[in-house]
């Protein structure tokens, strides 16, 4: 059973690392588009500051663990 992630407004801001877009592409190793894209449909949580966008390390953490695929066997 997996655990329910902990909503963003019940973490104090302070301890939350935010990610730029550039930075979450690198971790996913995908495009930035592909990163916009996820925020977009909404699929990848994330904030607007000014007119970009910062991703929590939590939120990308979980869509990659909900994302993951185990082999068949």
């Amino acid at each position: 059973m997996v655990a329910e992630p902990t909503p963003l407004s019940a973490v104090p801001l302070s301890s939350v690392r935010f990610l730029t877009v550039a930075e979450v592409a690198a971790i996913m190793r995908v495009s930035k588009m592909t990163v916009y894209r996820l925020v977009h449909s909404g699929d990848l949580e994330a904030i607007r500051v000014g007119r970009s966008f910062r991703v929590p390390e939590r939120a990308v953490n979980q869509y990659l663990s909900d994302a993951f695929v185990e082999k068949a066997g």
